[in-house]
């Protein structure tokens, strides 16, 4: 006897499917990372990154029309901080003129509906390339939540949207919003790096921005891989200290976190499709082993799948692309 319920009668045709399809894609879901470096006319590619670039500050007003005009309606900016403004102080940082005040002023002032977040560490700034305060080879955690969260008030100050906390350390949330709200920063969102994890996956970003530490690892302050339910507490405790948007870091080895934390916690969650992930992709699709387009979209619809909200992508621009010719 043939079955009442045939599950492939609404499978039948591209119109049925996308008729009862539960998930989909659409640019407003992106944050687009984008790297800025000092200079005029500078638009250079990142060797482990193909067809990814920094820009100058003169050519990166085109790159924001061009992500406009594509639907896509936030950008999360990193800066490469010449090498000699890095110290173990994070003094640059904080400067009122620096290249992240001056990005975020500009990008502003040139796009104000643009949703501009900044990435709020130390290791751009840090000659030990850590993302904290170094004492005898340790990562000093209390001094550092102090000069982050005074960092995070000169990009609010700058314009900043939203600042993005990537750093780890314990605390740093509450501080972060304590101070935005006693000057006056109501307003300014925070996204925090909730559960990101000590992973192998980051190693072009290092080399986009020169970040890499230069002793040890990160394992003492970016989370265990082996561990699940940790991540759980570190996202409570982040939302309890303020924070508005939670992240999961890396992405797509990480959909058990994502899913967890989707079904534990209601505050928006993102997951961050990292630099190793975007270069496992394009080595593969040159070798022409995988379709590109096709592997991307099937990434990202699992990222929204297990949970996210947002995506922070290296493909966003090329994705956006295909979806506004359909």
């Amino acid at each position: 006897m043939f079955p009442i319920n045939r599950h492939r009668r609404l499978r039948q045709s591209a119109a049925s499917r996308a008729l009862v399809r539960e998930i989909t894609l659409q640019p407003t879901d992106f944050i687009v990372p984008l790297f800025v470096v000092e200079g005029q006319g500078v638009k250079e590619e990142i060797p482990s990154m193909p067809n990814y670039f920094r820009y100058s500050l003169d050519l990166i007003m085109e790159e924001i029309d061009l992500l406009w005009s594509l639907g896509l309606r936030a950008v999360l900016l990193f800066v490469k901080v010449p090498e000699n403004l890095k110290d173990n102080t994070g003094a640059e940082a904080l400067n009122a003129e620096g290249l992240m005040q001056r990005s975020i002023a500009l990008i502003k002032s040139h796009c104000p509906e643009m949703i501009v977040m900044t990435d709020v560490a130390l290791d751009p700034y840090s000659s030990f390339g850590h993302d904290g305060i170094v004492e005898k080879g340790k990562i000093i955690n209390d001094a550092t939540v102090d000069v982050l969260a005074k960092m995070a008030l000169s990009h609010a100050q700058a314009g900043a949207d939203i600042v993005a906390p990537s750093d780890m350390m314990d605390g740093r949330i509450g501080s972060i919003r304590t101070l935005l709200e006693k000057e006056g920063f109501h307003h300014t969102g925070i996204m925090s790096y909730s559960a990101k994890y000590a992973s192998s996956f980051y190693g072009p970003f290092r080399d986009a921005l020169d970040s890499a530490p230069g002793f040890g690892d990160k394992k003492t302050y970016q989370m265990d891989y082996h561990n699940r339910g940790e991540a759980r507490s570190e996202t409570q405790h982040d939302i309890e200290e303020g924070a508005d948007i939670v992240m999961v870091k890396p992405g797509i080895a990480y959909l058990d976190i994502l899913r967890d934390m989707a079904n534990a916690f209601d505050t928006p969650i993102a997951a961050y499709q990292v630099s190793g992930e975007y270069a496992m992709v394009k080595a593969a699709a040159a070798k022409g082993w995988i379709d590109e387009q096709a592997i991307v979209y099937e990434q990202l619809i699992a990222f929204k799948r297990a949970g996210a909200h947002l995506i922070a992508s290296y493909f966003a621009k090329d994705v956006a692309k295909k979806l506004t010719a359909l």
